[in-house]
């Protein structure tokens, strides 16, 4: 080992936390092995503060459940079938949770979802089975031996991920490992070794045996790390996003001579950029990362390849791509089994994200600009990132105009903000106050008179209380008239 390497390994070991040697010799002194491994480990040379201790430990659950039950403050069982126990342990600085696994050797049935559990007797067994070879080292306690049976260390200075075994074998065993390549990428900004690449694309179909569940997770931390960008590059080139998001690798529309225009993938995925530009702190309105912004952003346009229309003359049109979209995306989204609110968020704005246009030619109103907050509700802020976002114009004359434009908007709405408490519109007057003038029941023309008097508030703004009285009476005189 390399005079830095073994610096490195000093370094990582000094950080053990002291709570992980204490249980280390509780398992010694019970004759049992047990090693830090994985996430923790990877983390602790790169410096990188890990929430996660894991450990891996030659005994047996029902060995394992014992000395938690007596060593932690609180414990569960909840994965013993796969081996893992879980403790909970008071300190003066703040609650510890552990999970300790037994040694696996895990089997898969190559048409199943789920791996056939089979305990091991060696840490190099066990970390023979982890996904990468930077997930595959591990500090033995209480001694703080380092294990790195696969070169974890040395592909962790090349930023490299590579499987500990063949990685054909690797991905047969569980399909999944394919997209934590990705995942690693934009968490990490690490690359994917040749060998590892070639296996992905040549076995990315086997991600249909992989449930829908596991695959949201892992495309969700894709998202939500440091450089999305390469990890999704990975999942279209690859062929994986075929499997699990096919909307993504379609907006690759082609390009010939006869019918230029922009390549809407690499448009989204700047798009994307932009918008995780402007995602703020934790006290901001939108704390990054968001995954509402970053799904609506990326999949913005994915309305765009069912809309698109060659137009006379060499132009290319998608009219209602917006709408079309919307669609598109929540079905995607269900299927990939995110929750309801999510769904929901992220087709609003796809759905609203060109409202903005045709606000630059000063055709709008007061009402206009009250129905744009409204209908874009809690999800304003976000709408505002997502339209600023969209602009990827190379011509800065027209995109220092567009942002100048949005921001006058922006400047409008809290103008109206500030007059009209313009989040909460509200028609003047409410249900009981229209039964009580008009003496009628509930019912439905109860709803109608509300829906009247909302689109005049919505067209003219806060109305006193005797107008409002008034133009009550004078719709329903109408109304009457009519029945």
């Amino acid at each position: 080992m390399s005079p830095e390497l073994l610096l490195a390994v000093v370094n990582a070991t000094d950080q053990v936390p002291s709570v992980a040697i204490e249980l280390g010799r509780v398992f010694a002194d019970a004759g049992h092995e047990l090693a830090l491994v994985g996430g923790p480990v990877r983390d602790a040379f790169l410096g990188r503060a890990s929430n996660d201790l894991d450990f891996a430990t030659s005994a047996t659950p029902d060995e394992t459940l014992a000395l938690l039950a007596r060593w932690g403050d609180a414990h569960w069982d909840i994965g013993k079938a796969f081996g893992t126990i879980g403790a909970q342990k008071r300190l003066p600085g703040g609650d510890v949770v552990v999970e300790v696994t037994t040694y696996r050797t895990d089997q898969y049935d190559p048409a199943s979802r789920k791996p056939v559990v089979a305990f091991g007797d060696t840490l190099d067994g066990d970390l023979s089975r982890r996904d990468f070879t930077v997930n595959a080292m591990a500090i033995r306690l209480p001694s703080l031996t380092f294990v790195d049976p696969f070169g974890g260390l040395e592909d962790l200075g090349k930023k490299l991920l590579r499987t500990p075994i063949e990685p054909q074998k690797s991905f047969d065993d569980d399909p999944l490992r394919m997209m934590r390549a990705a995942r690693f990428a934009s968490q990490l900004g690490f690359r994917v070794e040749g060998e590892t690449y070639e296996a992905i694309e040549a076995m990315a179909d086997r991600l249909d045996i992989v449930s829908a569940e596991r695959i949201q997770a892992e495309l969700t931390k894709l998202l939500c790390g440091a450089h999305p960008r390469e990890g999704l590059e990975i999942l279209v080139e690859s062929g994986l996003a075929d499997q699990m998001l096919p909307e993504l690798p379609a907006l690759r529309l082609e390009i010939d001579e006869h019918h230029h225009h922009k390549d809407v993938y690499e448009h989204s995925l700047t798009v994307l950029d932009q918008a995780i530009a402007q995602e703020t702190g934790p006290d901001g309105p939108v704390p990054g990362p968001d995954l509402v912004l970053r799904l609506a952003s990326l999949l913005h346009d994915c309305g765009k390849p069912a809309t698109r229309k060659f137009e006379p003359g060499g132009g290319v049109s998608f009219h209602a791509h917006d709408y079309v979209g919307s669609k598109i995306v929540a079905k995607r989204l269900r299927a990939l089994k995110y929750e309801k609110q999510v769904v929901k968020d992220v087709a609003r704005l796809v759905e609203l994200h060109l409202r903005f246009h045709g606000y630059g030619d000063g055709a709008w109103t007061d009402s206009a600009v009250r129905r744009y907050v409204t209908d874009a509700g809690p999800l304003l802020e976000r709408l505002h990132r997502l339209t600023r976002a969209d602009c990827t114009t190379r011509n800065k004359r027209k995109a220092d105009r567009l942002w100048n434009q949005y921001g006058e908007l922006i400047a409008r709405i809290d103008a109206l903000r500030a007059q009209e408490e313009i989040d909460a519109i509200r028609p003047d007057l409410d249900g009981n106050a229209i039964m009580q003038i008009l003496g009628i029941g509930p019912g439905r023309e109860v709803g109608m008179a509300y829906k009247h008097l909302l689109a005049l508030r919505m067209e003219h703004g806060p109305l006193d209380e005797q107008a409002a009285i008034e133009e009550l009476r004078r719709w329903w005189a109408a109304h009457t008239s009519q029945a």
